[in-house]
C-alpha cells in the first residue's frame, strides 16, 4: 500500500469506524492534504463493505482482505495500539457494568411498581368492605321479616325518636335517632336489645350531632336472639355492661 506508514493503523481504523477524538481529528486533517491517503482509504472501506458482505454471502477476494488485515497489523508495537487492545479488553468489562446499572434501575422501577399495585389492592379491599357493609344495611332495612321498633321518650312529649330495624336470623340491627337531646360531657347514649329471656344486651353507643341525630350501624350481636323490645339509657362515653337507671327511651315490636 502506499499509504504513510505512521498513519497506517490510524486509517485501518477509521476505515472501520474505531478512530475518536483527537486521533480521528489528526487523521481527518492528514487526509485534507494527502491523496494517497484518501485514496487508500477509499479502497480499505471498500474492502470492509465486501467482508460485511461476506457473512451471508460469497467469500469476498483474497486481495481484499490480505490488504484490509495488513494495514491493521502494521505497527503492533507502538503504544496507541497497545491502548487500544486495552480499551478493546476492559470493553466487556465496561458492558458488564453498564447491564448491572440497568439491571438496578429496573429493579427499583419494579419495586415501586410492587408497592403501587399493593396500595391498590388495599385501597380495593376497603372499598370492598365498605360495599359489603352498605349491602347488609340495605338488606335489613328493605327485609319483610325484619321487627321494626320505634323508641319514644319516657315521661315526655314524643319529641325524640329512635327506630330500630331488627333481623334476628341475620343478628343484624340498624338504628336511626332522631331530636335527641344533647348530654353532659363524658357521657353517650347507649341502645340496649331486650330479649324475651335474659338480661339486656348492649347494642352499641351512640352521641346525637348538632340536630339530635344518630345511627348505630351493624353492632355485634349474639346470634339468633329473640327481642322483646329496646331500651336507651345515658351511660359514660365508653358505654356499660348493665343499664344505668333511668331508661330514657323504650319500645316494643310492632
Amino acid at each position: 500500500m502506499s499509504v504513510h506508514e505512521q498513519f497506517a493503523d490510524d486509517l485501518a481504523l477509521l476505515a472501520l469506524g474505531q478512530l475518536q477524538g483527537d486521533e480521528r481529528a489528526a487523521m481527518e486533517e492528514h487526509l485534507e492534504g494527502c491523496a494517497a491517503c484518501r485514496r487508500d482509504l477509499e479502497q480499505l472501506r471498500g474492502d470492509t463493505a465486501l467482508l460485511a458482505l461476506s457473512a451471508a454471502g460469497p467469500t469476498p477476494p483474497r486481495r481484499a482482505r490480505e490488504r484490509l488485515l495488513k494495514a491493521i497489523a502494521k505497527e503492533p508495537g507502538t503504544p496507541k495500539t497497545s491502548a487500544r487492545r486495552w480499551t478493546w479488553t476492559l470493553a466487556p468489562w465496561i458492558a458488564a457494568a453498564a447491564f448491572t446499572l440497568a439491571s438496578v434501575f429496573f429493579f427499583r422501577q419494579s419495586d415501586r411498581l410492587s408497592q403501587r399495585i399493593a396500595e391498590l389492592q388495599s385501597a380495593a379491599a376497603q372499598q370492598q368492605a365498605q360495599l359489603e357493609r352498605a349491602r347488609e344495611v340495605v338488606a335489613t332495612l328493605t327485609s319483610t321479616d325484619a321487627l321494626r321498633v320505634t323508641l319514644v321518650a319516657a315521661q315526655a312529649p314524643a319529641q325524640p325518636q329512635g327506630r330500630a330495624i331488627y333481623v334476628r336470623d341475620r343478628s343484624s340491627l340498624v338504628f336511626l335517632a332522631s331530636n335527641m337531646p344533647p348530654l353532659a360531657a363524658q357521657k353517650a347514649y347507649e341502645l340496649w336489645l331486650i330479649p324475651t329471656n335474659g338480661a339486656p344486651i348492649p347494642a352499641g353507643v351512640f352521641k346525637p350531632d348538632a340536630r339530635g341525630s344518630a345511627t348505630v350501624l351493624e353492632p355485634p350481636l349474639p346470634a339468633g336472639v329473640e327481642a322483646k323490645a329496646f331500651a336507651i339509657t345515658v351511660e359514660p362515653e365508653q358505654g356499660s355492661a348493665t343499664p344505668t337507671m333511668p331508661i330514657v327511651m323504650m319500645g316494643a315490636g310492632e
